[in-house]
């Protein structure tokens, strides 16, 4: 489609706003280098009255966070019958929670880490020392502490000792008022991107990811701070399940286009989901980008052709108050 022309959005309000406007710059980039004409723009009163009154442009949201992954964003654009890049929002709200999520994947067969979720109101009624102290005895320890949706490891802390259970919970409920508290899975951290460009969802290469600590918030966007690598050290047959998991998460939770499943492979050779994310990161220190280099795929060409079939999905021009 030479005269594909794309809105890119970036940004907006979340604690994830800074990785997501790095995100859009990237994918912006990508997208001139081929010949896209490309607009840059952020969550604004502004935006939608914008799109609207051009009936030419498909949007690819580059949004991280709540009002991106929740299925916001896709609902507005779903209203103003504008046509986007990423799963609808019903899928999006799926897997944005976490714990929605896991019992979706868990019913469709795959494994992920023994878990509860709470909200911070049961350990002020009930007694946190004795909820705390239940915690540990069900799910043993070390244990993830995380908040029940969000990205970008904001709120998560690991958990050595039951001491250290009551501080992480209160990190963790500075971004959602639930904890999705899970046993820790030992292994090979890997990333599995899983494209869709109109033959059926397809794994990229795993990308394992090696960090000293907590792959959080600062190890994922600092330059250097992490090792990669791409496609993963995992033997064959490990590569092959991950493979096979990324897809039937994609399936199960109903996404489309792209989606990004982190996982640990187990010395067993055991793949256990962590999440599936359907904005995956499109920064310098992003997995996504480095499984599509692995693949031989160009990040541009890839998002032209998402573009292109989201127009195709929607025809241009064909939609209210245009």
């Amino acid at each position: 489609m030479s005269d594909l022309r794309v809105v890119v959005i970036a940004g907006g309000l979340s604690p994830e706003r800074e990785v997501s406007q790095k995100s859009g710059s990237q994918v912006a980039e990508a997208l001139r280098r081929v010949g896209v004409g490309v607009e840059l723009r952020d969550v604004g009163t502004d935006l939608l009255p914008a799109l609207v009154r051009d009936p030419g442009v498909v949007v690819l949201p580059v949004l991280h966070g709540v009002a991106g992954e929740d299925g916001t964003i896709k609902e507005v654009l779903e209203l103003a019958g504008v046509p986007y890049v990423g799963a609808r929002p019903s899928a999006c709200r799926a897997a944005f929670d976490k714990t929605v999520a896991k019992t979706v994947l868990v019913r469709a067969g795959l494994a992920t880490p023994v878990s509860v979720t709470l909200p911070k109101e049961a350990f002020h009624d009930l007694g946190a020392a004795e909820l705390t102290a239940r915690i540990t005895e069900r799910l043993g320890l070390p244990l993830f502490v995380k908040p029940r949706s969000g990205g970008s490891a904001f709120g998560v802390s690991r958990v050595e000792t039951a001491e250290r259970l009551p501080e992480a919970l209160m990190a963790c409920f500075a971004y959602h008022d639930e904890a999705l508290i899970e046993r820790l899975v030992t292994g090979v951290e890997i990333a599995i991107g899983v494209a869709d460009l109109g033959d059926g969802p397809f794994a990229l290469p795993p990308v394992e990811i090696v960090a000293e600590g907590l792959y959080d918030y600062t190890a994922r966007y600092t330059p250097g701070a992490v090792e990669f690598h791409h496609p993963a050290r995992i033997p064959p047959a490990a590569a092959e399940e991950a493979a096979r998991v990324a897809v039937a998460a994609h399936r199960a939770l109903g996404l489309r286009d792209l989606s990004r499943t982190d996982a640990i492979v187990t010395d067993a050779g055991e793949v256990v989901v962590l999440e599936t994310n359907v904005a995956p990161g499109m920064t310098l220190t992003s997995t996504y980008p480095m499984a599509l280099d692995a693949a031989g795929r160009d990040l541009g060409d890839f998002l032209r052709e998402l573009a292109a079939r989201a127009a195709a999905r929607h025809p241009l021009g064909d939609r209210p108050g245009a």
